[in-house]
C-alpha cells in the first residue's frame, strides 16, 4: 500500500515538471522572433517552427517531409562553406546539407551567418546554431538549426562600414586640406617675412636719418623739430603696426617660438616702469607699482612677457583721463600669480566687452585722437595662453578698467656662471686716452642707405673708425686683412648669407675671434633666435634704435678687450 502510495505521490509531483516542459515548447514553436528547424539524420525538415514560417515564408506543410534546409539557403554560400570545411579537416564535403552541419555531426558547436532564401525568392541573413540531436546510444537521429534574422544587425555593419569608408574618405580629403593650409601658412609666414625686411629696409632709413638730425649739432631749430617728431612718432608707429600684424600672424600659423623658463616677474615690471613712465607723465598720470619684499617668478618667456605688459601699460596710459592713474598689482594665487594693470579711464560697456578680442575691431575708437590698431589686445591674450596662462578683464563704464593676467607660479632659476661671466659687461675705461688709436669696426652691408646711417653713427665716435663690404666674400676678405675688432653684419646679402659669412669667419683662425653682431630687418622671433643659435654675439632688428645700437657696440668691444 505504501509503494502505491510513494508511487502515486511521484507520479503527481512529476505533472508539474511535465506540463512546465510542454509549456517551454509550445512557446519556442510558436516564437516568431528565431526559427527553429528540426530534421531527421538525412537532413529531410521534420519541424518548422511558427518563427520559420513568418521568416521564410514557407508553411510548415510546404517544407516537412519534403526538402532540407540546404533547399532554403543560398547555394553558393554553400559551395564556398563546403570547399572552406573540406580544407579545414581534409576530408572532401558536399556542397548542400553534409556542409551545413558537418561540424555539428562531429560534436563541435557551430555558429555561423549564411543567407535564407525566401518562398518569394527573397533573401535576407541569418545566424544560425546547429546542434546535432541523439538519442540514448549517442547516434544522430537529426539536426537542429535555430536562426534569427541578422538583417538589422547586417544593415548596421554595412552602414558603420560606409560610415567608416566615408570617415577614411573625409580623413584624406582632411589631411590634404591640413597639408594645404600648413603649406599656405608657410608661404604666408615666408611672405610676411619677406614683407617685413622690404618695410623695415626703407624705414630703417627714415627713422636712422630723422634720429640723426634729431640730435644733431646745433640742434634742429623748434619748427624742424617739431617736423622731426612727427616723423618719428609717425615712423615708430608704422613700425609698431608691423610688429603686430606680423605677431598676429605667427600666432594664428602656430610658428610662434616660446621658451618657457623661470623669471622674475618683478625685474620685468621694473624694466617696464622705466620704459612707461614716460608716456605717463606726458599724460600727467599717476603710476603706481608694488613694492615686493620678495620677487615673483612664473615660468614664462620673458621677451613674450615683457610685450604683454608692456601692451596692458600703454593701454592704460593710452585710454585713461587726463590726471587720472594706473596701479599695478601682483598677488598669488594658489599656483599661480596675477599681475592685474587697473585704470582710471571711461570703462567698457558689456557690449564691447563681447567684442573685446576681436582683431582690428577698436570698439568705437576710430575717430578718436588715439592711434590704435585693434591688434595688439588679441596679441596679448594669444601670447598669454600659449605661455599657459590665462588672461581677463573687470570694468565698469565711467570708473575704469582692470586687466589681469595668470602664470604659472615657479621657484627661483639657479643661475650658473661661467669662468669668463665677470668680463662679460664690463664697459670701457673713462680714463681711455683721446689720442689711444681708433679701433675698427667692419660693416657688411649691401644697402646705400643703412651703410650711410651706421658710417655717420660710427662717426660720432671718436674711438671708432669704419671699413665697409657690400657683399659677403669682400667682407671676409677685409677681416682677414684688417683684423677689425668688432663685426656688423646683415643678413640678406647677394651671394654668401650673413650666418653663412658668419660661419665662414668663425672655422678661420684669423678671425674666429672677433664678435659678430647681426643687423638684420629680419625681425622674427624665429629670425633672432636662429641668429642667435647661429653664434652672433647679438642680434640687433632694424629700424636702428640708437642708444640699444651704441651699447652693443660697447658690450661687444669690452669682450674684445677682455680676450
Amino acid at each position: 500500500m505504501n509503494q502505491i502510495y510513494r508511487a502515486g505521490t511521484a507520479a503527481h509531483a512529476a505533472q508539474p515538471a511535465l506540463l512546465q516542459a510542454g509549456v517551454l515548447q509550445e512557446a519556442i514553436f510558436n516564437s516568431t522572433y528565431f526559427s527553429c528547424i528540426a530534421t531527421d539524420a538525412q537532413g529531410v525538415i521534420q519541424l518548422f517552427n511558427v518563427g520559420a514560417e513568418r521568416m521564410l515564408g514557407y508553411q510548415a506543410d510546404d517544407v516537412i517531409n519534403r526538402i532540407t534546409p540546404a533547399a532554403i539557403s543560398d547555394p553558393a554560400e554553400a559551395v564556398v562553406r563546403a570547399a572552406a570545411l573540406s580544407l579545414e579537416f581534409d576530408t572532401p564535403i558536399t556542397a548542400g546539407f553534409e556542409a551545413l552541419v558537418y561540424k555539428a555531426s562531429r560534436g563541435i558547436e557551430d555558429n555561423y551567418e549564411l543567407t535564407y532564401v525566401r518562398k518569394d525568392g527573397s533573401r535576407f541573413p541569418a545566424i544560425v546554431s546547429v546542434t546535432a540531436l541523439r538519442d540514448a546510444d549517442d547516434a544522430i537521429i537529426g539536426y537542429l538549426l535555430v536562426g534569427t534574422d541578422n538583417t538589422v544587425r547586417k544593415h548596421a555593419e554595412q552602414e558603420r562600414e560606409l560610415l567608416n569608408r566615408v570617415l577614411s574618405d573625409n580623413s584624406v580629403e582632411l589631411e590634404k586640406a591640413r597639408a594645404q593650409a600648413d603649406k599656405a601658412n608657410l608661404a604666408k609666414s615666408e611672405f610676411l617675412s619677406s614683407m617685413s625686411h622690404e618695410l623695415r629696409t626703407p624705414l630703417n632709413a627714415v627713422l636712422g636719418f630723422a634720429q640723426l638730425m634729431a640730435s644733431d649739432t646745433p640742434p634742429p631749430s623748434a619748427s624742424q623739430q617739431r617736423s622731426l617728431d612727427q616723423i618719428l612718432n609717425g615712423g615708430w608707429y608704422l613700425l609698431r603696426l608691423i610688429n603686430e600684424i606680423l605677431d598676429l600672424s605667427m600666432i594664428e600659423s602656430g610658428r610662434v617660438a616660446m621658451s618657457r623658463e623661470a623669471m622674475a616677474l618683478t625685474e620685468v615690471l621694473r624694466d617696464c616702469r622705466a620704459m612707461i613712465t614716460p608716456q605717463a607723465q606726458k599724460r600727467q598720470l599717476t603710476l603706481t607699482f608694488p613694492t615686493l619684499a620678495q620677487p615673483f617668478y612664473v615660468h614664462a618667456d620673458l621677451t613674450r612677457v615683457k610685450q604683454v605688459v608692456i601692451n596692458l601699460l600703454s593701454n592704460a596710459i593710452k585710454y585713461n583721463r587726463t590726471g587720472g592713474s594706473v596701479l599695478v598689482e601682483c598677488q598669488q594665487h594658489g599656483d599661480r600669480v596675477r599681475l592685474s594693470v587697473r585704470d582710471t579711464g571711461k570703462g567698457l560697456s558689456a557690449e564691447q566687452l563681447q567684442q573685446l578680442f576681436q582683431p582690428f575691431n577698436r570698439l568705437g575708437q576710430e575717430a578718436g585722437t588715439e592711434e590704435g590698431t585693434g591688434i595688439g589686445l588679441v596679441v596679448t591674450k594669444q601670447l598669454v595662453e600659449l605661455m599657459g596662462g590665462t588672461m581677463g578683464v573687470e570694468s565698469e563704464v565711467g570708473v575704469g578698467t582692470q586687466f589681469w593676467i595668470e602664470l604659472a607660479a615657479s621657484s627661483a632659476p639657479e643661475l650658473q656662471l661661467g669662468e669668463h661671466t665677470g668680463n662679460m659687461g664690463r664697459e670701457p675705461s673713462a680714463d681711455t686716452p683721446h689720442d689711444a688709436p681708433r679701433r675698427k669696426v667692419l660693416y657688411v652691408e649691401d644697402n646705400p642707405a643703412n651703410l650711410i646711417l651706421v658710417e655717420q653713427l660710427i662717426a660720432r665716435r671718436s674711438d671708432l673708425g669704419m671699413l665697409s663690404a657690400i657683399e659677403g666674400q669682400l667682407g671676409i676678405t677685409l677681416a682677414r686683412q684688417h683684423q677689425p675688432d668688432l663685426i656688423l653684419m646683415d643678413i640678406n646679402l647677394p651671394g654668401l648669407s650673413g650666418t653663412e659669412v658668419l660661419g665662414l669667419l668663425r672655422a678661420d683662425p684669423l678671425t674666429a675671434h672677433i664678435p659678430i653682431i647681426a643687423l638684420s630687418a629680419n625681425a622674427l622671433p624665429r629670425d633672432v633666435r636662429k641668429g642667435l643659435d647661429a653664434g652672433f654675439l647679438r642680434y640687433l632688428t632694424k629700424p636702428i634704435n640708437v642708444p640699444e645700437f651704441m651699447e652693443a657696440l660697447d658690450t661687444a668691444l669690452s669682450v674684445t678687450a677682455a680676450l
